[in-house]
């Protein structure tokens, strides 16, 4: 209900709406603070139902946290990305844990670099929120459809066929040893996704992040 209506096609949020009404997020909040796998197994019995409430839990989160702490305009500074990520903490399945660790010491160590087109900060450069939530049934298909999604935007990859240089948001720049192996370049992991596909000799640079609150 909160993505279907707080959410539009174009992944901005409806933060006003969201804080004059904050019943139903609270809600969500109240059941992820004593609800999780760790906690909860018998709800959860299976991986994809697992990462699927990661998913869903921390983008509500991060949605909760813009609201409770009246976020206006994004976070330009490392001092307000290190406030809303590191230092405000909440409560997943009793146990008190900042979006910072919760990304990178349970979901991240998963092993899916997918999640990374599905997790959602509610900045503009985070990928697009969808309007409904991930469902185990469907997750597989919903994490390809989300890095296809991401992959083949203009705004997260741009290819210079004259300069021979492919522009990638910043996002594969902090994650890169998710997507990267022995075996698999950046480009390499890209193309498995991609309409038209980028030389694996084209130099890289990443496009800066853009920490502005994705607001309708």
């Amino acid at each position: 209900d909160i993505l279907k209506q707080a959410v539009d096609s174009k992944g901005r949020i409806d933060f006003v709406g969201l804080a004059q009404a904050p019943s139903r997020l609270r809600t969500y909040v109240a059941y992820i603070g004593h609800h999780a796998p760790h906690n909860r197994p018998d709800l959860f019995p299976d991986p994809d139902s697992r990462m699927a409430y990661y998913l869903n839990s921390y983008n509500a989160l991060a949605m909760y946290g813009v609201v409770k702490l009246g976020i206006e305009d994004g976070f330009d500074s490392l001092l307000d990305r290190a406030k809303f990520f590191k230092l405000t903490r909440y409560v997943v399945g009793k146990v008190w844990i900042s979006l910072l660790d919760y990304e990178n010491k349970i979901i991240r160590p998963l092993g899916d670099p997918r999640i990374h087109f599905a997790l959602n900060c509610m900045v503009v450069g985070c990928p697009r929120l969808p309007q409904v939530p991930f469902q185990a049934n469907k997750l597989n298909r919903q994490l390809k459809n989300a890095s296809h999604e991401f992959l083949n935007h203009s705004r997260n990859v741009q290819v210079s066929k004259r300069k021979k240089v492919v522009h990638l948001s910043e996002i594969l720049d902090f994650y890169t040893e998710d997507f990267v192996d022995d075996k698999q370049t950046l480009i390499f992991y890209i193309n498995r996704y991609r309409k038209t596909s980028i030389p694996e000799h084209y130099e890289i640079e990443f496009i800066p992040y853009d920490w502005t609150l994705n607001q309708q």
